[in-house]
């Protein structure tokens, strides 16, 4: 499947033939959402494979970045060969790369600690602190409405890191974990915005994922965290994470931005701890409190609001 899933992404890579989202016939119209609908889910199963891997947050993100790195090391060689470009365009990648091994590991460490749900809904906040960056580095004009979904964003954040604890300053270190991630998410985001302007889909997700191995095992190095040596179950979830998280993942998602348009695409996406939560339950038995619940309702609401202004629906 990973294997499949890249050999499209580099069919696409080498086209400039794009089908429009009006153009597409209904065959591939539904095949493109049905690919869409795998890659949230895969995605969705992140938080559940790190926590039943049991090992440190910083050794599962290695794994989830090194497996399909290496499994698709071929194709995105040989296309570097092709364009034989290098400059800007692979150190914008390596620096996403970095910055999205910080995302990984600070992610997984609030899922190690505070279970797969609360850290995974926090480090959805992402599309809010872009709008921030956009503003403070792009200096784009952000309308009434973006900070509207930041103040209800911000509010549910408040529900779900708890009142009490905010008022006590004694906050749960996952779900501030989770919220470091949701930051880092969203600088790794905009470094890819102007990679991306000049290297493809298949180049950028590989360069960006050497980067990012390279960094976990260095940060696994510095932190003395075990890296080989586990149990069976242990690696199973960890070559989960690798093949179907991360690399049936995010190859779908990225996929199938040449067939639907990116509103559609990013505000699918925004159900990702929705899935994690509903799979949480049954299989961590992790429940959440009203207050929680609430508060993660309006985290989505708010990162909608926002989503929306940014990609200028009305």
């Amino acid at each position: 499947m990973l294997q499949f899933l890249g050999g499209l992404v580099y069919k696409r890579a080498c086209s400039r033939e794009f089908k429009s989202d009006v153009k597409m016939e209904s065959r591939d119209k539904l095949l493109a959402y049905l690919t869409l609908s795998v890659g949230l889910i895969a995605i969705g199963f992140s938080a559940i494979f790190v926590r039943q891997a049991g090992v440190p947050g910083t050794v599962a993100s290695f794994y989830r970045m090194a497996i399909p790195t290496v499994i698709l090391a071929a194709p995105a060689i040989k296309r570097l060969r092709e364009r034989k470009r290098s400059g800007p365009p692979l150190r914008w990648a390596v620096l996403g790369g970095f910055v999205f091994a910080l995302d990984l590991s600070f992610w997984a460490s609030g899922v190690v600690i505070s279970g797969a749900t609360i850290p995974t809904l926090l480090a959805n906040t992402a599309p809010v602190w872009v709008g921030l960056g956009a503003l403070l580095f792009f200096r784009e004009e952000l309308p009434r409405k973006f900070w509207f979904g930041l103040a209800i964003a911000l509010l549910g954040t408040a529900l779900v890191l708890g009142l009490e604890s905010l008022r006590s300053m004694s906050l749960d270190l996952g779900a501030l974990l989770g919220l470091l991630a949701g930051i880092f998410y969203a600088a790794y985001f905009l470094i890819t915005q102007l990679g991306r302007k000049s290297l493809d889909v298949l180049s950028y997700f590989w360069v960006s994922g050497v980067s990012a191995t390279v960094a976990l095992f260095i940060f696994n190095l510095l932190l003395s965290q075990p890296m080989w040596g586990f149990t069976s179950k242990t690696y199973f979830n960890l070559l989960a994470l690798g093949l179907i998280s991360q690399g049936v993942g995010l190859l779908a998602i990225n996929y199938v931005q040449g067939f639907l348009p990116a509103t559609i695409v990013s505000t699918t996406l925004l159900g990702q701890p929705v899935v994690t939560a509903l799979l949480a339950g049954p299989l961590l038995g992790e429940k959440l409190q009203p207050a929680q619940i609430v508060g993660g309702a309006a985290v989505l609401l708010g990162v909608y609001i926002v989503h929306r202004r940014r990609t200028g629906d009305r």
